[in-house]
């Protein structure tokens, strides 16, 4: 796909995920994205890292705002790179895409259109409101206005409209909205009309208003500053009420900060985010290769030399792994090295690397692994090797070393404090002393002394008091004691998975006990 050509594509209604497979595949491979401010930032993140992000504002800009960025797709695919025209929506519903590539057909630039869900399809669909239903009419129309942001309305017939049988959903900006739904009952359209109205569809902040179009009408009133809507209007919209799923989710309107490094937090996120959760992602940690890799080379080298591995984390895993496969040796090294894990995660993704785990204790303390250890196999004289960070707590050599082992520890990645005004990372200080967090997230102890470094240790236990407080397991909350943090989530397995239903079933507990 290295041919010079302007790809038009849909990133769908909100939802990063509800980009189509084709979109996503086009968006990872361009130089060159041309995108909408609508368009979600994480969506952003399937980009090289080397593309060049031009953001040209609102997706409907003005005429000669339009014809300034048709021209620049033109020039940018001149220069023989692959361009990815981003856009809200699906590029050709409303939408000034079909301008860009009559433009682009002109000029002889070659493009392509892969469509997007519309907001008028996907919106009311995570809403709850099928926007066709047996016995609601025949007819569905979609209206024209969300992105205008004057009080003028749109230029079409709106008695025939009015009077027209069966579903209408507009686009409405929330200087329209108040008219639109003035104009509807006017031109004769049933107050007592069924209707709804979706704010921030299929985002984790989405909010619906049900009722009558009277009542939309009251609702919104003319002092409404409410952000772009769609509104549903027909019979189809009373249907909400047994529909909606979306904010059913037991997360839905929990702000969670993710303080994991960015790298590994796709995972936690999905899961977050699969049960409602809108999450921050403002990692305080980046994971590195150590300073000197001799050390780490050398003990791949003489792997076969120990008794026992011991691995504490996945990060240990990875990072041992790929040295140990870049170097002369590979995987059969470890032929007769038995192995232990702290964790299923980090057993689990030993398996990538076809080994098999040899012990897993039950829990992740020192005094218990070398007890579990004890139980399998005489510590005295054996020779245990632990790659770990460089930060690590020593305790489980010390416990190792005391009952007799021969312990070689080897640095195999470092932890390094990420900056918070580094990057995007968004300003979590700011957001706690607003409220505008719910749930926070620790996954190592790491990352709970790097998040009270950023924000200063008195002000972060002060700030999380009245927050809910999530670590992965005990040493990770043991840290956090420390710092007088106090958690109120930990699972008794120590896995992101694990986390996540614990926080599921902590925050549908409080539901419980509020609603009785």
């Amino acid at each position: 796909m290295k041919r010079p050509c302007v790809y038009l594509v849909g990133a769908g209604p909100g939802d990063p995920s509800l980009i189509s497979v084709r979109g996503l595949r086009y968006l990872a491979a361009a130089d060159v994205i041309v995108y909408d401010h609508l368009v979600q930032p994480r969506l952003l993140r399937s980009a090289r890292s080397d593309a060049e992000l031009i953001d040209v504002g609102a997706a409907s800009p003005k005429p000669l705002e339009q014809e300034a960025i048709a021209y620049l797709l033109a020039e940018k695919a001149r220069e023989n790179l692959v361009v990815v025209r981003l856009k809200w929506g699906d590029p050709f519903v409303f939408d000034d895409g079909g301008k860009e590539a009559l433009y682009l057909a002109e000029q002889g630039v070659p493009f392509e259109v892969v469509p997007g869900i519309p907001a008028a399809i996907g919106v009311p669909c995570y809403a709850g409101v099928p926007i066709t239903y047996p016995g609601a009419g025949d007819v569905v129309v979609f209206v024209r206005g969300h992105e205008g942001e004057g009080h003028e309305l749109p230029k079409l017939d709106w008695e025939r409209l009015a009077n027209l049988g069966g579903t209408i959903v507009c686009y409405v900006g929330p200087q329209q909205l108040p008219r639109m739904v003035t104009a509807l009952i006017k031109h004769g359209r049933s107050p007592d009309e069924n209707a709804a109205l979706v704010y921030n569809g299929t985002l984790p902040d989405q909010t619906a208003v049900v009722g009558t179009l009277a009542e939309i009408a009251e609702a919104t009133g003319e002092t409404s500053a409410r952000l772009p809507a769609i509104l549903v209007v027909g019979a189809v919209a009373g249907l909400r009420d047994h529909l909606h799923w979306f904010d059913r989710r037991s997360l839905h309107g929990q702000r969670v900060l993710v303080t994991r490094a960015r790298d590994q937090a796709t995972d936690l996120v999905e899961l977050l985010e699969e049960h409602g959760a809108d999450t921050v992602v403002a990692p305080t940690i980046d994971i590195a290769p150590p300073d000197d890799l001799a050390p780490l080379d050398e003990a791949c080298a003489r792997i076969g030399s120990f008794d026992w591995v011991v691995f504490t984390s996945v990060n240990g895993v990875d990072h041992f792994m790929r040295r140990l496969l870049a170097g002369p040796g590979d995987v059969r090294d470890l032929k007769g090295v038995r192995i232990c894990t702290i964790g299923p995660a980090t057993a689990q993704r030993l398996t990538r690397y076809g080994l098999k785990v040899n012990l897993m204790p039950d829990e992740f303390r020192a005094e218990a692994i070398v007890a579990a250890l004890g139980a399998s196999a005489d510590v005295g004289g054996k020779r245990f090797l632990l790659p770990r960070a460089d930060l690590a707590r020593e305790h489980l050599a010390k416990a190792l070393a005391d009952a007799g082992a021969d312990v070689t520890e080897v640095v195999a990645y470092r932890t390094l404090p990420v900056a918070p005004e580094s990057g995007d990372v968004p300003d979590v200080y700011r957001l706690l002393l607003d409220k505008k967090i719910d749930i926070v997230t620790f996954t190592s102890a790491s990352t709970v002394r790097n998040f009270a470094r950023q924000i200063g240790a008195d002000p972060a236990a002060d700030l999380l008091r009245s927050t809910l407080v999530a670590c992965i397991g005990p040493v990770t909350a043991d840290e956090a004691e420390q710092l007088g943090i106090h958690p109120t989530v930990v699972p008794s397995t120590y896995t992101v998975p694990a986390m996540v239903h614990a926080i599921v079933a902590h925050v549908r507990q409080q539901r419980e006990d509020g609603a009785s």
